[in-house]
């Protein structure tokens, strides 16, 4: 326990505030961790290698004023500043849930995934994907670190209340490199009005970037995906289950997913999503039976057909078609429809560098996963966009960079399969057969059915010289014919 101030010495003793509260932090530590008061945070913020998390005002024993508390995340280090786009740039943090109920942490976040997406439609600004915006979520956060760690000129940040059938938004845009309040503002509507709040909180937050901004480029954001609230509801059901991303949270993912499309059929994100599922449980499984393939099938082609202007159905109809079913031409014909519509959506970089991967398109691969890297570079799910990274590099003969890779990925996530095939295939080739051989085991553990005979439909690749490459690299790490 850390504090300033001052002390009284009475022969080898000393005592008074100063010291006594530095004796009730240090009750408030982590077993080797380290609390601090407010005046210690005022005079080491932004001096030394560090980060603290604002623990609030705390009541401690025998003292008679709460003191503010902050404690050193263990093991973390700071972050160093990301280089500002050359365009606008603004990160969406997620909305403090004020009603009371935890059960409705997942509405307040689908407000702010729908700023994001509506905010991603300007050509002009740059904005970071929900994944590296949402790391943030539960902490107290300095926005001037926040800008640094994601690169950001401006942040956004706000709450939600919802009680009964109403609903309260609040929202203040920030400079995040002079703490400076650009706007603030409030809105109040019923539970009906949900998609009008959100699309005024959205043009506000525009008009306070660039005040300038022709009416008509503020409109652009007024984007509705449904107008069925109860369908909404389940979509965001949805996706808090889906980024669980384990087999138990892709189930109730889908469970939700198909029943927002049974209330609206023509949800074109949610078919979209519903047939992401299935992507994410071949990724988890190394496999799905022919029944999956064509429900998967069916989901993203209603996708595509409803979402032509849907950017986020566009690319996970995209990402089914190429990776599960194995129309790699029309997946990636899907994300570059997307990106033409959202060029700000890591989602679509990220599927199209697997598209361009499997095509044999190296360098657009890898400069496609740099692109969602950038858009979202705290993205909890990073190993994928490292995973997809390794298997281009790999593909273009480049094993040690792939190997590089490859253990990034499976530093975050251990059983990532795609990850541990790509570090197996990779180590074999290098001759690091030890490597290769652990890789193949941990793989095989994790998806026994996987075989040299089902290699073409686990990896989709579409030209026989990249396929005939990870036969010959497996079969000498030890994956069974």
């Amino acid at each position: 326990g850390i504090n300033l101030g001052d002390v009284i010495g009475e022969g080898s003793d000393i005592y008074g505030d100063g010291v006594n509260i530095a004796a009730r932090l240090e009750g408030l530590a982590e077993p080797g961790g380290i609390c601090i008061s407010a005046k210690v945070h005022d005079e080491v913020r932004g001096k030394i290698d560090a980060i603290f998390e604002d623990a609030g005002e705390q009541q401690l024993k025998n003292i008679a004023l709460p003191v503010r508390v902050y404690r050193h995340r263990l093991g973390v280090r700071q972050v160093a500043a990301l280089a500002l786009p050359a365009k606008p740039s603004i990160a969406v943090l997620p909305f403090d849930n004020m009603s009371g109920d935890p059960e409705q942490e997942y509405f307040a976040d689908g407000v702010v995934e729908e700023i994001i997406t509506a905010l991603s439609r300007m050509h002009w600004l740059f904005v970071i994907a929900r994944n590296s915006s949402f790391i943030y979520k539960g902490r107290a956060v300095d926005v001037k670190q926040v800008g640094r760690e994601l690169g950001v000129r401006y942040v956004l940040e706000g709450s939600l209340r919802k009680a009964g059938g109403r609903l309260r938004i609040t929202g203040q845009l920030i400079n995040a490199a002079t703490g400076a309040h650009l706007w603030a503002d409030r809105y109040d509507g019923s539970l009906e009005d949900i998609f009008d709040l959100q699309d005024r909180v959205t043009a506000s937050v525009v008009g306070a970037i660039a005040p300038k901004l022709e009416q008509a480029e503020i409109e652009r954001v007024r984007y509705k995906s449904t107008s069925n609230l109860d369908a909404y509801d389940y979509y965001l059901r949805g996706m808090a289950e889906f980024y669980k991303w384990t087999i138990e949270g892709n189930t109730a993912a889908l469970r939700n997913f198909c029943r927002a499309i049974e209330i609206d059929p023509i949800y074109a994100a949610a078919h979209g999503m519903a047939a992401r599922c299935f992507s994410q449980r071949k990724a988890l499984q190394m496999g799905l039976e022919a029944g999956d393939i064509a429900e998967a099938e069916r989901l993203a082609r209603c996708a595509a057909d409803l979402g032509r202007t849907d950017g986020i159905a566009l690319c996970t109809a995209g990402m089914t078609l190429g990776y599960v079913v194995g129309d790699v031409r029309s997946g990636m014909a899907l994300t570059e429809r997307a990106l033409a519509l959202n060029p700000n959506l890591a989602l679509a970089w990220y599927s199209g560098s697997w598209m361009k991967t499997w095509l044999g398109q190296f360098d657009a691969a890898i400069e496609h996963a740099r692109r969602a890297m950038q858009l979202s570079p705290q993205d909890p799910l990073m190993f994928q966009m490292q995973s997809v990274m390794a298997h281009a590099h790999f593909s273009a003969g480049r094993y040690d960079e792939a190997l590089s890779w490859a253990e990034r990925a499976l530093h975050d996530k251990q059983s990532h399969l795609p990850a541990l095939t790509v570090a197996a295939a990779s180590a074999a080739l290098l001759g690091r057969q030890t490597e290769a051989r652990k890789a193949m085991e941990h793989l095989l553990r994790l998806a026994p059915a996987m075989s040299l005979h089902n290699l073409a439909t686990l990896l989709p690749y579409q030209r026989a010289e990249d396929l005939a490459r990870w036969s010959q690299a497996l079969r000498q790490a030890g994956l069974p014919e």
